[in-house]
């Protein structure tokens, strides 16, 4: 019994002895690694702020800024805790550490595939130069300024001052259309005149009136008259003009300018715009003096 305690007793010391050993000799890698992960952490910290520092100038929205530079930070420290256990000869572990890192991102990515996808396109979109805050865009059916574009949703604001909030994967899946790329947008103005008026001086005057209250219109040339149609109850025209706007807002006020302009010019001139008329027409003289018959 002694004897069997003895021999485990002596084998418990000797692994002591070799653990000792080992540590002893790991002494210098274990420093190094130590190091390494510390050069990492100050490293990240700096990555961190140059990072955002570059991202701001392209980025106008800071909490895509911030999550970009993050990022980059968590990458550098990934980096040197793989480098570390590199060093102290743990290659077992890192291979360990990769495979679960993988399996779990899996996990996330399939748990929140609509919210990542959201997340990437935010960040796409943020660095389209095409689309910016304070930019007037339709997409999806909706057309307003842009506000915000974060990590999860695109913000209009509609002309009548409501907020339209459309997930960034449907902006970026779908087409825009950016009216401040330009610095100039046609109106359109469709209006019709009585078939007892004189086209040709309709024409002139329409185009006078245009080109004398819009400053944009350097020429009556510039504007643009067609006569389109004999309607039921006018000849109808339309009229098309450019003009210095960046929204749609911009286009609806300068089309409602035109429109009490042309009105005022047209009375003053004696022009009549007609509104639809229905005109009954009896053919047959209704037999008034013959007797009323009754049927039963």
């Amino acid at each position: 019994m002694k004897s069997a305690l003895g021999e485990a007793f002596k084998q418990l010391v000797d692994k002591l002895q070799g653990w000792v050993g080992i540590i002893i000799k790991s002494i210098p890698n274990l420093i190094l690694a130590i190091f390494v992960l510390s050069a990492a952490y100050f490293l990240a910290k700096y990555t961190r702020k140059l990072v955002l520092k570059l991202i701001e100038k392209r980025v106008s929205q800071i909490s895509i800024a911030l999550v970009i530079s993050k990022i980059a930070a968590v990458v550098v420290v990934v980096t040197g805790l793989f480098l570390a256990l590199g060093i102290l000869n743990l290659g077992k572990m890192l291979t360990s550490l990769l495979a679960g890192a993988g399996v779990a991102g899996l996990a996330i990515g399939l748990a929140l595939q609509g919210t990542l996808s959201n997340t990437f396109a935010g960040v796409v979109i943020s660095f389209r130069e095409r689309i910016q805050i304070g930019n007037w865009i339709e997409t999806n059916g909706y057309s307003g300024e842009v506000v915000d574009v974060n990590l999860k949703e695109f913000v209009l604001k509609e002309a009548d001052n409501n907020m339209v909030i459309i997930p960034n994967k449907t902006v970026l899946e779908n087409p825009l259309k950016n009216y401040s790329l330009t610095t100039k947008m046609r109106v359109s103005l469709e209006c019709g005149v009585g078939y007892d008026s004189d086209l040709e001086a309709v024409k002139q005057l329409t185009k006078e009136t245009i080109s004398s209250v819009f400053t944009q219109v350097e020429e009556e040339k510039d504007v643009e008259f067609y006569y389109t149609e004999f309607g039921d109850s006018s000849i109808n025209f339309l009229c098309r003009f450019w003009i210095d706007a960046e929204s749609m807002l911009e286009k609806l006020k300068a089309k409602t300018t035109a429109i009490i302009e042309i009105k005022k010019a047209y009375d003053k001139a004696g022009i009549n715009i007609p509104f639809p008329i229905r005109t009954l027409q009896f053919d047959n003289k209704l037999a008034v003096d013959k007797p009323f018959v009754n049927a039963d």
